[in-house]
């Protein structure tokens, strides 16, 4: 039986990762830096590799035994580094990866999330690595960052106006990446997975509602307010530049397509942002 190593399995994205390759009977190692975290996150069961992207010997044990990676770590200014350090040590060993990345890259972009993954994209392409590229769209996961200020003032605020987002949830990514990660023919596909329609934050307003049974309004605001915003409740400053910045391009229709990938992969349809409001109903209500 072939061995996946998931990195950043503790993330948004890395538990469905592992959820969904244990379902399809595969051998999971997780790549983490608290053993107590992950265990609590993941199973007391779970094949642990303790490490640090920063610490390329650790990188080296976790990749041993392993057949296949899942690639994705936290957004940040080291980002680059900490994917490429994974992609030279399975590059020595000869590992698989599947790599998690956004949903338009673009080297040299004013928006640094796509930078990063078209670096990291060039980088595992001139590896040699056998390798996929899955383009998740926008996270559903990311309405979580604005649950507090729902809960309290029953108000959604973004910079969206009337953006058309086809928000797509984690676990139909966790799903696409296990099908990826375990199934031949795939190497040097990219494959872009969305949810099953595009939706404005209105909608999400609405379909919140629905969920918690309380009215919830949607407050478009301009970028200088939510970036002022962000940084007053601690973000730091790139980060919130960043989300301005990739707010402006979902309003000129950046994530607005819709794709049948996920359908296509793992022969059902992706979520509704219904069916993950209602999962998460308990985070919104007041």
């Amino acid at each position: 039986m072939s061995k996946v190593l998931v990195t950043g399995a503790t993330g948004n994205v890395g538990p469905h990762v592992v959820d969904a390759l244990r379902a399809r009977g595969a051998s999971v190692r997780a790549f983490v830096r608290d053993a107590d975290t992950a265990k609590e996150t993941l199973g007391a069961d779970i094949d642990l590799a303790i490490g640090d992207f920063d610490d390329h010997r650790s990188l080296r044990r976790a990749l041993h035994g392993v057949d296949h990676v899942f690639l994705t770590s936290a957004d940040g200014p080291r980002k680059v580094d900490h994917e490429t350090a994974v992609i030279d040590a399975a590059a020595a060993a000869w590992v698989r990866i599947v790599k998690l990345s956004s949903p338009t890259v673009e080297i040299g972009s004013d928006l640094e999330f796509w930078d990063w993954h078209g670096r990291i994209e060039r980088h595992l392409a001139a590896s040699g690595v056998p390798a996929v590229f899955l383009r998740a769209n926008f996270f559903m996961s990311g309405l979580l960052a604005s649950a507090d200020a729902v809960r309290h003032t029953g108000q959604l605020f973004a910079p969206a106006d009337d953006a058309k987002i086809a928000m797509i949830d984690p676990r139909d990514i966790g799903a696409a990446a296990a099908v990826l990660l375990t199934e031949d023919g795939h190497d040097g596909g990219t494959y872009t997975v969305t949810g099953p329609e595009a939706i404005t934050y209105r909608d999400v307003a609405g379909q919140l509602s629905a969920a918690t049974g309380r009215e919830i309004t949607f407050v478009d605001v301009p970028d200088d307010a939510a970036r002022g915003a962000m940084l007053e409740s601690g973000a730091p400053p790139w980060l919130a530049d960043n989300l301005v910045t990739l707010f402006g391009k979902l309003r000129d229709g950046a994530c607005a397509d819709v794709t049948d990938t996920v359908a296509n992969l793992t022969g059902r349809p992706p979520h509704t942002f219904a069916e993950w409001a209602r999962d998460h109903a308990a985070l919104f209500r007041g």
